[in-house]
């Protein structure tokens, strides 16, 4: 009976399911690859290297050019008020190389050219010319006949002062240039020295000289002879 209990047991623990190997486990999925992201960061390095191809590409298309460091008005020379700068080369507009500086100075403005400007060769030449119909008249003013702070390119009007303000004029009836009115009533400042209110003449005088028209030109310099010219601001330049 004893044999027959053992054996009955030993049945039962073969009946129970056996456990898989190590070797019998099922393969895993594959990783699933995403290529349009590898696409994507391929194009970003491209980019970023075209883009810094296209930085060293503009340095080097990079020209030294003139750049005034103080104004220049018309008729003046640049002197020493320049410095170099850097700007892209381009074929359509006229700048004036640094090497070309020495040349440069051996020219004279056309007109007023503020500090901070890049110089391009229109804006010199080899004389300033009056315009047609105009005519430059220079004046010797005292301290009271001239505004302060004058410089070139200001709008003045000029008016006979003196005791042949009030005259009738003289026998071709220019001197009182019409009774009480100006002589002059839009001349332009062509040049006054540079400095503290200008360059004084015999320590005392103003040198001026103004842009009038033609038929201006003779009553205004008349007056300025006999020293009975005084200047009113009408407009002041940039």
């Amino acid at each position: 009976m004893k044999i027959q209990e053992r054996t009955g047991a030993g049945s039962g623990r073969a009946a129970a399911p056996a456990q898989p190997s190590v070797g019998d486990r099922l393969p895993t999925p594959p990783r699933e690859r995403k290529p349009a992201l590898a696409a994507l960061a391929v194009l970003l390095i491209l980019v970023g290297a075209l883009g810094a191809t296209m930085l060293v590409l503009q340095a080097g298309d990079r020209v030294e050019v003139v750049k005034v460091t103080d104004t220049i008005e018309a008729g003046e020379s640049v002197g020493d008020n320049v410095a170099s700068v850097l700007v892209a080369e381009d074929d359509s507009i006229n700048y004036v190389k640094w090497n070309q500086l020495a040349t440069l100075k051996t020219l004279k403005a056309k007109s007023t050219i503020y500090a901070g400007t890049v110089v391009i060769g229109d804006m010199f030449a080899d004389k300033v010319g009056v315009t047609e119909g105009k005519a430059t008249v220079g004046l010797s003013l005292k301290a009271g006949q001239y505004p302060s702070g004058l410089k070139a390119g200001d709008t003045v009007a000029a008016y006979r002062v003196g005791t042949a303000a009030g005259s009738k004029g003289s026998d071709d009836g220019t001197s009182a240039a019409g009774g009480n009115g100006p002589i002059a009533d839009q001349a332009v400042v062509f040049s006054v020295p540079r400095g503290n209110g200008g360059e004084l003449v015999g320590s005392s005088n103003l040198a001026v000289t103004l842009t009038v028209d033609v038929d201006e030109a003779a009553p205004l310099a008349q007056a300025a002879a006999n020293g009975e010219v005084a200047l009113v601001l009408v407009h002041r330049s940039n």
